[in-house]
C-alpha cells in the first residue's frame, strides 16, 4: 500500500474544496459559489506530524453537469471513493440534512472503510447544538468545522491521522519514498481542446482525467503521479487557456491564473498545439509566460495522425517563425491517442532538465566568452569600447551566468543575442534558456575589485 489517501466527499457547495484548501493552507482546489465547479479528482499530498497522507477532492455527488459530464463526473467520484483510506463525509451545517446528503450516506454506508463526518460551516459554537438531526446519516466520528472561521482544524487532522491505516500497513521501502520526491515535474499547458488530458490518461494507464470534446472540461490544476522506467514523476494538467476577454467569470480566471502558476511550479513545460490548428493569440501569451519565467520546454505537436500532407519540417518551421526567440525549444510530434512518441517525449524532457541543472564552471564560461569576442568584438559605443572582465555561472533552473564588465549599456542588442547564441552553442545548454547578466565591475576605495553580490548595476540580457 502507498501513501493513504483520504477522500473527501459531499453533495455540491458544503464546502470540500474550500476543507482541501484549509487542510493544505494554500490554495489548491477553485472554490466558487457555483456548484459543480469541482470535476476532476484535485489531490494534495499532506505531511502531518511523522505522516504523509493524499488529500482528494472530488465533485459534487448528485450535480446535474451543464456539459452534460454528470456520469464522468460520477465515474471520477467513484475512483476517489474505492482508493481513499479514510473518508470525509462534508455536510453543510447551516443549511440542515437535504435530499442529497441522504443519499450520499446511503452510497457510502455499504463501504467498509473508516470515515468521519465533517459538520462544516459551523461558524459559531451555537451550531454545534442544533447538529442532532445529522446524526441518523451516518454512525461514524463527527467533527464540526468552519472554514470561514476557522473552527476546529486541529481537531480535524488529529482526527483523520486517528483514522490513517498503521505504519505496519504502508510500505516503507526506498520506492514509496520515491514517490514523495519525483524525477521531475511537467505541466502540461496549451490552449483548449488541444489533447492534455487524454495526454495525461496515457500517462498514468487510466482514467485519472475526465476527457470529453467538451472544450475547458478540466477546470484546476491537477498533480498525477506516475512512473516510467522505475522513475516517478508529476504531470501538472492544467485548464484550457483561451482569450482574457473570453474569460467567463470567476472559474475561467481562476483556470488561466492556476495555468500561469502550474508553468512557474514545473521543472519542464510541455507546451501542447493541435497539429489541425493555426497558432492563436493565447498560444503566444502561454509562450511569453514560459519565456518570462526561463522554464524549458518542448513544444508538442499533438493528434500528429490528422496532419494530412503536413509534414514536420514545415510544422517546425512554422512554429520558429511564430516564436522566433525560442528557436533552442525541441519539437515533439506525439498522437497521445494512440500513445505514439509518448514515452520519447518523456525521456526529452528528462534530457533537457539535466541540461537545466548542469553547473560549469568559470574556466569554461571564460573561455568561450573569451573566444566570442575574438570572432565577432562587440561595437564601440559613444566613443568607448565595451569590456567583459570575467563571466561566471551563479546558479541552475535555469543556468544563469554574471558577465563583469565596464558598463552593460555599451553592449549592443544585437550582440548580446549573439553572445546568447555561442553560449547555447558552445555550453551543453542547446535545448534551454539561459539567463544571463551583464553587470558594472565597480572599484572601491581600497581599489580592489567589488564582489558579484556588490554591483550596483545589473541588466538581464536573457531571450
Amino acid at each position: 500500500m502507498g501513501v493513504p489517501k483520504v477522500a473527501i466527499v459531499g453533495r455540491p457547495n458544503v464546502g470540500k474544496s474550500s476543507l482541501l484548501n484549509w487542510l493544505a493552507g494554500k490554495r489548491i482546489s477553485v472554490v466558487d459559489p457555483m456548484s459543480g465547479v469541482t470535476r476532476d479528482r484535485v489531490t494534495y499530498l499532506m505531511h502531518e506530524g511523522d505522516r504523509y497522507f493524499e488529500l482528494v477532492d472530488t465533485g459534487g455527488i448528485g450535480i446535474v453537469d451543464l456539459d452534460d459530464l454528470s456520469a464522468d463526473i460520477d465515474h471520477q467520484i467513484q475512483v476517489g471513493i474505492e482508493e481513499a483510506a479514510v473518508i470525509l463525509f462534508v455536510v453543510d451545517g447551516k443549511t440542515g440534512v437535504t435530499k442529497l446528503d441522504i443519499d450520499v450516506a446511503e452510497r457510502l454506508r455499504k463501504l467498509e472503510k473508516p470515515m468521519l463526518m465533517v459538520i462544516n460551516k459551523c461558524d459559531s459554537p451555537k451550531l454545534d447544538e442544533d447538529i442532532a438531526e445529522y446524526y441518523r446519516l451516518t454512525s461514524a466520528p463527527v467533527v464540526c468545522t468552519s472554514v470561514k472561521s476557522g473552527r476546529n482544524l486541529d481537531g480535524l487532522l488529529a482526527k483523520v491521522l486517528e483514522m490513517l491505516p498503521s505504519e505496519d500497513e504502508i510500505e516503507q521501502d526506498e520506492g514509496a519514498l520515491l514517490s514523495a520526491t519525483p524525477e521531475l515535474k511537467l505541466a502540461i499547458v496549451g490552449r483548449r481542446n488541444v489533447g492534455k488530458s487524454t495526454f495525461i490518461n496515457v500517462l498514468a494507464e487510466t482514467d485519472r482525467m475526465i476527457v470529453s470534446e467538451v472544450a475547458g472540461t478540466t477546470r484546476d490544476s491537477v498533480d498525477i503521479h506516475f512512473q516510467l522506467d522505475e522513475k516517478s514523476f508529476i504531470a501538472i494538467d492544467t485548464p484550457g487557456v483561451r482569450k482574457k476577454k473570453s474569460l467567463a467569470g470567476s472559474v475561467e480566471w481562476y483556470g488561466l491564473t492556476r495555468a500561469k502558476r502550474s508553468v512557474r511550479r514545473a521543472n519542464v513545460v510541455l507546451m501542447f498545439f493541435n497539429a489541425i490548428d493555426t497558432i492563436s493569440r493565447v498560444d503566444k501569451q502561454l509562450v511569453d509566460e514560459i519565456a518570462t519565467h526561463h522554464k524549458p520546454c518542448i513544444f508538442v505537436v499533438n493528434k500528429w495522425d490528422l496532419a494530412g500532407d503536413m509534414t514536420t519540417e514545415k510544422w517546425t518551421e512554422y512554429l520558429f517563425h511564430q516564436f522566433a526567440s525560442m528557436r533552442h525549444v525541441p519539437i515533439a510530434f506525439i498522437t497521445a491517442e494512440q500513445q505514439r512518441n509518448v514515452k520519447k517525449l518523456i525521456n526529452l524532457a528528462q534530457t533537457i532538465h539535466k541540461q537545466a541543472c548542469i553547473r560549469v564552471s568559470t574556466s569554461k564560461v571564460n573561455t568561450v566568452v573569451r573566444a566570442a569576442i575574438e570572432n565577432n568584438p562587440p561595437p564601440h559605443r559613444k566613443n568607448r569600447r565595451p569590456k567583459i572582465f570575467y563571466g561566471t555561472q551563479v546558479s541552475t533552473e535555469p543556468p544563469t551566468i554574471v558577465l563583469k564588465c565596464n558598463d552593460p549599456k555599451l553592449f549592443d542588442p544585437s550582440w548580446k543575442r549573439y553572445l546568447l547564441g555561442v553560449l547555447r552553442e558552445q555550453l551543453p545548454f542547446q535545448e534551454v534558456p539561459i539567463r544571463l547578466y551583464m553587470r558594472s565591475r565597480l572599484k572601491r576605495e581600497d581599489g580592489m575589485d567589488t564582489s558579484l553580490e556588490d554591483q550596483a548595476e545589473s541588466v538581464d540580457v536573457s531571450e
